[in-house]
């Protein structure tokens, strides 16, 4: 709790995966670079999990863990156990914003920022939300109730909400941190071991990785790298070390992955808001692996089909992913250079990149206004 100061302070909520942190620290970046943002302390509530801490920290934001249950939707006695969890997040969250008195809560979803809002909610703190994917979760979908604000990436998006909160919407775009912006390609390439002039094949799983995608790639590497060079981040559990010429691993990119994404002919990843955003706004084609119902709340399939019909990107359905397929696909795509550079001009046109300063410009607006009614 050192260092945080209780005036002019910000509070963001959300986690659960780095879907769910970049586009905050994008927007506390865009508050930065303001110099009316500068005054503003800043503060996250987060979940429990090392490598949120180690992110948001990463940006000078102190970090604050609290417990937090999730809603499953199939029947689990975890979401019996979890209700006491999300009332223990509620009480810790009471606590800590009564000591802050924040002037917004700002909620970038996943379970943990549910007991913050209600806490936000019961202490009459304003409370803002973003939701980056194309339907929101349930997080949001809970938290819009009570927002005064409720930021989306996607026009199509208001129709997930209901009448009644139609006035509180705002079309914003997914925040995007401006490292992304700062890649160079000749860099990405010397990271990646580029052998000449071959295209490179870039690899996302995730900042959890996804085994799926790492069992594809192992059974077909060996027949991709006689045709380009590729780049893959595997996750941390499933890292394996590469001593293959022209195939490099890593378990997380975060520094080099703005070069990478610069120096990138084609990238295979799946369809999370944030990563599908990272990629359009630097107009990358890609080819979307989405997770499925079974692993997730089938968010990843409608954000891919969304792209794929705008001509941004193309998919690998459930039915069509093994690794022949896989291999088929990028191949066909690599010797398309023209086909890749029209999919690349596509995605840019739908993911405009102005978001974190939209976003910035109008909490620095509710600052103003809350200073107003509080010296008058």
């Amino acid at each position: 709790m050192k260092g945080i100061k209780k005036k002019s302070t910000l509070v963001f909520t959300g986690g659960g995966t780095a879907g769910h942190i970049f586009p905050g620290l994008a927007v506390l970046e865009a508050l930065r670079a303001f110099e009316s943002g500068r005054d503003i302390s800043l503060a996250w509530i987060g979940s429990e999990k090392t490598n949120e801490r180690n992110l948001v920290e990463g940006f000078s934001v102190p970090f604050i863990s609290i417990p937090a249950g999730k809603f499953r939707r199939y029947f689990s006695f975890k979401n019996f156990t979890d209700l006491f969890r999300i009332m223990a997040g509620f009480f810790a969250s009471l606590m800590l914003l009564c000591k802050l008195k924040p002037f917004l809560l700002f909620s970038k979803g996943g379970y943990v920022s549910v007991p913050s809002i209600l806490a936000a909610r019961v202490l009459k703190i304003p409370v803002w939300v973003h939701e980056s994917d194309l339907d929101p979760g349930l997080a949001t979908r809970l938290g819009a109730r009570w927002a005064e604000k409720i930021f989306v990436s996607y026009r199509e998006t208001r129709g997930y909400f209901p009448e009644a909160l139609q006035n509180r919407i705002i079309l914003s775009g997914n925040p995007v941190r401006k490292a992304i912006f700062g890649g160079n390609r000749e860099e990405g390439r010397r990271i990646a071991h580029c052998r000449g002039k071959e295209p490179l094949l870039l690899v996302l799983g995730g900042s959890q990785g996804a085994r799926q995608i790492n069992n594809l790639l192992e059974e077909i590497i060996g027949s991709l790298l006689p045709h380009c060079s590729v780049v893959h981040q595997m996750g941390r559990e499933g890292f394996k070390p590469s001593q293959t010429p022209g195939y490099t691993t890593a378990p997380f990119f975060l520094q080099e992955l703005p070069h990478l994404l610069c120096a990138a002919d084609l990238v295979v990843c799946r369809a999370g808001a944030g990563t599908l955003w990272e990629n359009a706004v630097l107009g990358k084609p890609a080819l979307l692996i989405p997770l499925g119902i079974g692993s997730s709340r089938g968010d990843q399939i409608r954000n891919a089909e969304y792209f794929a019909a705008a001509g941004a990107s193309q998919i690998l359905k459930p039915e069509e992913t093994e690794g022949q397929e896989l291999k088929k696909r990028i191949l066909d795509l690599l010797q398309k250079p023209k086909v890749l550079m029209e999919m690349g001009s596509r995605a840019k046109a739908l993911a405009p990149a102005t978001a974190s300063e939209l976003i910035a410009s109008e909490i620095l607006k509710k600052k103003g206004e809350i200073y107003a009614l509080h010296t008058n």
